[in-house]
């Protein structure tokens, strides 16, 4: 499984206006993201995702490497943190 990082922050055409894909190149341009992570934290489709991934590439805006974790439970570590910070308080440093 592939991790996709910005290289750059680009501009972006008018289709990708949408907020999902605003939320998209936030967490790009802070981390390594899978596809499956970026369908979970900003609420696109996997096609979006991937058309996404996709123009950001030909546009050589984009950082490729192979994930750390191969656990279909790694893609939901988001999830996992959302739910400790939302129902024990922020500090995720006790669990």
């Amino acid at each position: 499984m592939k991790e996709y990082k910005l290289a750059a922050w680009p501009d972006v055409p008018p289709p990708y206006h949408r907020t999902v894909f605003r939320r998209m190149l936030s967490d790009l341009s802070h981390r390594y993201m899978t596809v499956g992570s970026l369908v979970l934290s900003s609420g696109a489709t996997k096609v979006e995702v991937r058309g996404f991934l996709q123009m950001l590439e030909e546009n050589g805006l984009l950082l490729e490497r192979e994930a750390e974790g191969d656990s279909f439970l790694d893609s939901l570590r988001p999830v996992g943190n959302w739910v400790r910070r939302n129902l024990f308080g922020s500090d995720l440093t006790k669990y």
